[in-house]
This record gives structure tokens, C-alpha cells and sequence, in this order.
């Protein structure tokens, strides 16, 4: 196991780990040559069939992870056009039949809750994340809150609390400080196993829109500079001394800056990554 794996959101996109003329089938065997855990965010926009994701399995190393992010109408994001109508019960039964193949072969990281900015810090909220818990009693959760209410000073201690009482990971996010929609760096870890980091990026100007078209496009373009990532080197450490694992994903890729700044923490971070496919060189060799 790795003590700290690190990886990007998704595969498809990161044209950089991928000799020009990859088909889109074989990016994530050719993916798992570079990181040992990714994102799997496509189930955020429509549920996997099992079938799909036992292919994604045998696509990897045995020791390759997979966080998987929780479908939209599990987090409140609601249901998308063209979406079957089903009850919630129903759906969180579906969801958990189709990663079904990720938790028999040992290879859940975490199932990823990621809420909206307006899901805040009420009871009726807090009640949600503890239906969430005991419906999934025996999987890894992890929480990624979006709405400041939940770290301000008379509920982060509370917040904090509830996850490590839930057994549920804390979700540790570095993203611009834009108002409520967003959440304070808070690196510590509330699962004595795991430890998550996502990197959002730091575009400022972009993260709330401000009447932009194309801002769900530009919201996540940031480099990160070696600087910054080296500012992080005292957390990850605070935090391998927390759980057992941390998992670290960039998620700043809406101009390619993902996996060029994974490679960089790799780096910074002087680990060697084990378990990896054999691969062939990419653009960032």
C-alpha cells in the first residue's frame, strides 16, 4: 500500500499521460502506469452499470484505487434531464450494486459525497450525512462540504466531530476563498485510515461564475506553482501522522494543469509510487 497516492479526477482528459493517438478505451490501463488511484467522476453524472466498472477493474494493477464520486441526486444536486424518476432509496441500492466490483476486489479508496454550495449546516442536513452513513454502514464515505458554514468557529469543532463519530473521512480541499460557496483549508483527518485531499486550484476570478458562460469550463484552470505545492508538504505530513493513508487528487484540469501537478508533489513530495502498470513515455517524460 501506498502510505500517500496520488492522482487526478478522471482519465480521459489528461491528453499529457497518453502517446498522441491513445484510444479513449485504453486511457485508464495506460493511466494506471502513472498514478496507483484516480477519480471516477463520470458516476456523478449518471450511474456505472457493475459490468463497467469490473472492466475498470481488470483494467488495472491489483493495487490500483478508485475514489468514486457519489451520483448527483444521492448529494442534492438533483435529478438531470432525461434521468429515470426513481426514489432515493432505489437509487442508493442501484449505486451500490453497480460498485459492487470495486469493493469485492479490495480497490474502494472512498465513495466520495461531494455537496453542493447551498447544502450548509443545519439539521436537517446533518441528518442527511447520518441516513447517508447508515445506509452504507460498511463503506469507506468521505465528505467534501462546500458551504462555509461548516468550519465557521462555532460549528468546526461540531463538524469535525460528527464525521469522526460517523466514521466518516474529511474531506481536506485547497480552492479560492470566494465567499460561502467555498470552504477554509482544514487539514485534519477524521478516519483513522484514510485521509482525503482534493486541489481544486485558486482561480479566484472564476470559482463563483460572475455572469460568465463558459465558467464551469475555466472555473478549475490553475497551475499550481512549485511554491504552493511545497506549502502543503507540512500538511500531507500532519496528516500521514492522522490515518494510515492519505489520498491525494487534482481536480484543476480545466486546462490540463492536473496531472503535470501531480507529477510535481510526487516530486516535492520525494515518494515512490509502487504498484504501477508498465508503461510506455508520455508528454511529461
Amino acid at each position: 500500500m501506498n502510505k500517500v497516492q496520488v492522482g487526478v479526477c478522471g482519465w480521459g482528459d489528461h491528453d499529457v499521460l497518453y502517446t498522441p493517438g491513445t484510444p479513449s478505451h485504453e486511457k485508464l490501463a495506460a493511466y494506471a502506469g502513472h498514478f496507483p488511484v484516480v477519480e471516477v467522476d463520470s458516476s456523478y453524472h449518471a450511474i456505472p452499470t457493475a459490468m463497467r466498472c469490473q472492466h475498470w477493474v481488470e483494467e488495472t494493477p491489483p493495487s490500483f484505487q478508485f475514489v468514486v464520486k457519489a451520483y448527483r441526486e444521492m448529494t442534492g444536486h438533483g435529478r438531470p434531464k432525461g434521468a429515470p424518476e426513481r426514489g432515493m432509496k432505489e437509487i442508493f441500492h442501484v449505486f451500490a450494486e453497480a460498485i459492487t466490483p470495486f469493493v469485492d476486489a479490495g480497490r474502494l479508496t472512498a465513495l466520495l459525497f461531494q455537496f453542493p454550495p447551498w447544502f450548509d449546516c443545519t439539521r436537517e442536513h446533518v441528518q442527511y450525512i447520518r441516513r447517508c452513513r447508515q445506509t452504507y454502514a460498511n463503506l469507506p464515505l468521505a465528505i467534501e462540504f462546500r458551504h462555509q458554514s461548516w468550519y465557521t468557529p462555532a460549528f468546526r469543532a461540531r463538524t469535525l466531530a460528527l464525521l469522526k463519530q460517523e466514521n466518516l473521512i474529511h474531506v481536506v480541499c485547497d480552492e479560492p476563498q470566494a465567499g460561502a460557496g467555498c470552504v477554509p483549508l482544514v487539514p485534519v483527518a477524521t478516519h483513522p485510515h484514510q485521509a482525503l485531499i482534493r486541489f481544486h486550484g485558486r482561480n479566484h476570478a472564476a470559482w463563483n461564475g460572475k455572469g460568465r458562460p463558459d465558467w464551469r469550463e475555466v472555473r478549475y484552470a490553475y497551475r499550481y506553482s512549485e511554491e504552493e505545492l511545497r506549502e502543503w508538504k507540512e500538511h500531507i505530513l500532519a496528516l500521514q501522522q492522522q490515518a494510515e493513508q492519505v489520498t491525494i487528487l487534482f481536480n484543476n484540469n480545466s486546462q490540463g494543469d492536473a496531472a503535470p501537478n501531480a507529477k510535481e508533489l510526487i516530486k516535492v513530495l520525494g515518494i515512490k509510487l509502487e504498484g504501477l502498470a508498465a508503461r510506455q513515455l508520455s508528454l511529461l517524460e
